[in-house]
């Protein structure tokens, strides 16, 4: 299984709770920005797309695990996995990785379908899209 570096972040004190760590709306955030930048590395996908050709991606299941704390300042790097390539959907795994001690502080599993925008379902992904994912498996 290919891993590949996808995003980075810094925890900000103003993404942390108050026992001074990053809250959990924030973790779903910065690996729902990492999902853009996967997409965009498996199909040149972007968020244009949605709109001008009708198609997209909707995730449909998450399955995160907390393992370490990320206090303010701590600097993250997010890492994907391509798990499986089904007929519409795709799962990814997703590392969370404390960038100076190379822990992991979170993981994410997720589940997406390709999407037309338009008549608002999933739909089939494409022979090309399978060619291009293959590359990642």
């Amino acid at each position: 299984m290919k891993v590949t570096p996808v995003f980075n972040a810094v925890v900000h004190p103003w993404l942390c709770d108050v026992m001074g760590h990053l809250t959990t709306r924030h973790y779903v955030a910065f690996f729902d920005d990492a999902s853009y930048f996967w997409l965009n590395k498996l199909f040149s996908w972007n968020g244009e797309q949605a709109e001008k050709e009708g198609v997209g991606f909707v995730d449909v299941k998450h399955t995160i695990e907390y393992q370490d704390e990320a206090a303010a300042g701590t600097l993250l790097e997010i890492r994907a996995s391509l798990i499986k390539v089904g007929g519409k959907s795709l799962t990814t795994r997703y590392e969370m990785i404390n960038q100076s001690t190379e822990a992991v502080v979170a993981t994410l599993e997720s589940v997406c379908v390709f999407f037309d925008t338009k008549n608002r379902k999933a739909i089939a992904l494409t022979d090309e899209m399978r060619n291009q994912a293959q590359g990642y498996q």
